[in-house]
């Protein structure tokens, strides 16, 4: 059912854009309905025929938008991550610790994994004024 409606809704919209286009603008840009009086329709039949076509697929464009929203909506239940519940996510694990080299004098390394300690603050050098 939605496949079909957002079908006829992508017609519609291009519909709308080519009616919109074939009427004619201030400037006269792609006017289609302006031409001679020996015409099919007079230029203002051609205006009030391609004003009422727009006023109809844009009311037919608005009410396949609700639709859709509405159809697409429906099959969705609302989700609230409270009821979720469940275990906190596991936080990443760091990277593994390089291996040491065997010998006798092997560094100390510090471990990457941990935080490193902050400095004691440090003593004023010099009295405070009073």
């Amino acid at each position: 059912m939605i496949i079909l409606l957002f079908v006829i809704h992508v017609l519609i919209a291009i519909s709308l854009v080519g009616v919109v286009l074939l009427q004619k603008s201030e400037g006269g840009a792609l006017g289609m309905g302006g031409g001679g009086m020996s015409g099919f329709m007079t230029g203002r039949s051609t205006a009030n025929l391609l004003t009422r076509t727009t006023a109809i697929l844009a009311a037919a464009f608005f009410a396949t938008s609700i639709l859709l929203v509405m159809l697409s909506n429906s099959t969705r239940a609302p989700r609230s991550i409270i009821d979720e519940g469940g275990p906190p996510p596991a936080l990443p694990a760091g990277p593994a610790a390089p291996a040491l080299p065997a010998g006798p004098a092997a560094p100390a390394l510090p471990n990457p994994a941990a935080p490193a300690l902050p400095a004691p603050p440090a003593a004023p050098t010099a009295p405070l004024a009073k």
